[in-house]
């Protein structure tokens, strides 16, 4: 029975891959301004200090938001039906929004300056019922405000992210607080307007 060589091309070919694609993390995360300007974009800059402003929510972290659920594509829509930039269900936009006169629909979720007034007010909806606390929030925001609950009672005034047991949810959490901080640091001064906290 032959064994085959270690350095195979095929070996090769999986280990060189996963070489590169470690080191474009890397850069994204410690590399130049530029390049992780280029992971961290920030468009849409006035809709969302206008939303900040408006429900009184971190900017950078609005722009966290935008960027871990949409990569600031307003066309996305999930395969659960989440629309637009911040990734708002027609159905939480309708709970959001419980005046007749400003029930959105689909087609206004499409909007940037719409759809990160919705996701916004959302977002602020889910610190007020949190207290302010941004990692319970997230994970309201991601996994839902049912399950959020049971989180933050498990962790009985400890770290809520600690106690999420959906995978996808404690990642969600801890990526957009990452790019949160990543935005505040690239972008010190994007939002004059907006009193940072």
């Amino acid at each position: 029975m032959s064994r085959e060589h270690p350095f195979a091309p095929h070996r090769v070919a999986i280990v060189a891959t996963v070489a590169v694609l470690a080191a474009v993390a890397l850069l994204a995360v410690y590399g130049p301004a530029w390049w992780q300007k280029a992971y961290h974009p920030l468009r849409y800059r006035d809709q969302i200090a206008q939303a900040a402003v408006s429900e009184d929510v971190d900017p950078y972290l609005i722009a966290a938001v935008v960027n871990v659920e949409s990569g600031f594509d307003p066309s996305r829509v999930s395969k659960a039906g989440a629309v637009g930039l911040m990734q708002v269900l027609p159905a939480t936009a309708d709970e959001v929004f419980t005046d007749a006169a400003a029930k959105p629909t689909t087609e206004r979720l499409h909007e940037p300056a719409y759809n990160i007034a919705v996701g916004t007010r959302y977002l602020h909806q889910l610190l007020s019922r949190y207290h302010g606390d941004e990692g319970a929030a997230l994970a309201a925001y991601n996994g839902g405000a049912t399950n959020a609950d049971r989180w933050v009672a498990a962790a009985k005034g400890g770290d809520v992210k600690a106690s999420v047991d959906f995978p996808v949810t404690k990642r969600y959490v801890t990526d957009v607080l990452r790019q949160r901080d990543s935005y505040r640091r690239l972008y010190p001064d994007a939002f004059p307007e907006v009193s940072q906290k």
